[in-house]
């Protein structure tokens, strides 16, 4: 397995290394230099100054290597005449290791370059009991300690301008997200009422259209054609208003009045009209409680989808629809005849099932609805619909 490739230092610290070694150079050219009286000559702080100098290309890269070779560099230095230029790039040294190092080196690097500058104070304190061992100590602080926490002050402020900017992105994207279930539930409402408000009128035309094509009765070919006109014309109403609603921007239009179970009679006519044999059981007693206003919609639309599916997909025969008002709840049943068709039927999607069933769930209630035996006559079937939609608000929105 080959050996991963060591990473390219980085432009800025390609031009620190250069104008830091230039600087060096420079001062030792012109014999500016720290110390007097030392083991090796002033050639000698070239040395330091070069391996210093290169260091500085891996004060990102590999900073906890560039840091402890430069404290031997410094260490070494102190042995030749020096250069400013050294000490400098050692406290930058310092500076990267903390900015660029891991974290536990950032946490100890600080408290390592604290207790060196004590323990140099006090050491050389009791040393040679001279006040000028306080600036050797604040020297040794100045070199070592004020980098380090210099970089810790901007590792710090990186981090937390790090940490903001991801909060803030993850607030960005939680707020798409939101936005995203908030069309997509606001579409899928539309789709309900659309569907609910338009399908009866558009199941009776089909049907009626049928039967007038396929009868040769002018008496039944008119009154096929008087039911498709008052449905066209009740649907082209309802889909005007809605698109107007949906092109307003301006919030002026108001939806029309939420239909409610008090219109479930001329609802039960309009069905009666189109050609059902439907038959209301209420048996809610007119002193209960007012039924909350998401119930009484979600009830109409129930019943109103139930009837356009017996319209469009039951054999001849009755139509029963029951409401009964339990303590908790609001039930729902509607039985029609099942079987095979021999009159004109129109095409169904199963879209009703599924509004019907995204109501009875947005309100915490169920929804069942398929085939079973008819109770009366044996060998018969009724598709029956079930909704119980809890009537108690803290009930609502969480299924049972």
């Amino acid at each position: 397995m080959p050996l991963p490739l060591p990473r390219r230092p980085d432009v800025v610290d390609v031009r620190i290394c250069v104008a830091s070694l230039l600087s060096g150079l420079a001062l030792w050219a012109l014999g500016l230099h720290m110390q007097q009286d030392r083991p090796l000559g002033h050639g000698w702080a070239l040395l330091p100054l070069f391996v210093m100098a290169g260091l500085e290309l891996t004060r990102r890269t590999a900073p906890r290597f560039a840091l402890v070779t430069g404290t031997f560099a410094l260490i070494a230095d102190q042995f030749t005449t020096g250069n400013l230029a050294t000490v400098v790039m050692f406290t930058d040294l310092v500076y990267a290791a903390v900015v660029y190092g891991t974290p536990a080196a950032a946490r100890r690097i600080p408290v390592t370059t604290g207790l060196i500058t004590v323990a140099v104070t006090v050491g050389l304190l009791a040393w040679f009991r001279e006040p000028e061992a306080i600036l050797v100590g604040a020297v040794t602080a100045l070199v070592s300690l004020t980098p380090a926490t210099t970089g810790v002050l901007v590792r710090n402020h990186r981090e937390a301008a790090d940490t903001a900017r991801l909060r803030a992105e993850q607030t960005a994207l939680l707020a798409e997200v939101d936005r995203a279930q908030a069309v997509t539930a606001e579409r899928a409402r539309m789709a309900r009422e659309l569907h609910d408000m338009v399908a009866n009128h558009l199941s009776a035309i089909a049907i009626h259209s049928t039967a007038a094509l396929s009868l040769d009765d002018p008496g039944t070919t008119r009154q096929a054609l008087t039911v498709i006109r008052e449905n066209s014309v009740e649907g082209l109403a309802e889909m005007r208003r809605l698109i107007g609603i949906l092109r307003d921007s301006s919030g002026d239009l108001e939806p029309a009045a939420a239909p409610t179970l008090d219109g479930l009679g001329s609802l039960v006519e309009n069905a009666r009209t189109n050609g059902l044999d439907v038959r209301l059981d209420d048996t809610r007693a007119a002193d209960d409680d007012p039924l909350p206003a998401p119930v009484g919609l979600a009830a109409y639309r129930i019943v109103q989808e139930s009837l356009t599916n017996a319209l469009k997909h039951a054999t001849p025969g009755r139509v029963t629809v029951t409401l009964t008002r339990r303590p908790t709840a609001l039930c729902i049943s509607v039985t029609s005849p099942y079987g095979d068709s021999r009159g004109p039927r129109a095409p169904g999607s199963g879209a009703g099932l599924v509004g019907m069933e995204e109501r009875a769930a947005l309100l915490g209630g169920t929804f069942e609805s398929g085939p079973e035996p008819h109770p009366a006559r044996p060998g018969a079937k009724v598709w029956r619909v079930e909704a119980r939609l809890p009537v108690d608000p803290k009930d609502q929105g969480a299924p049972e």
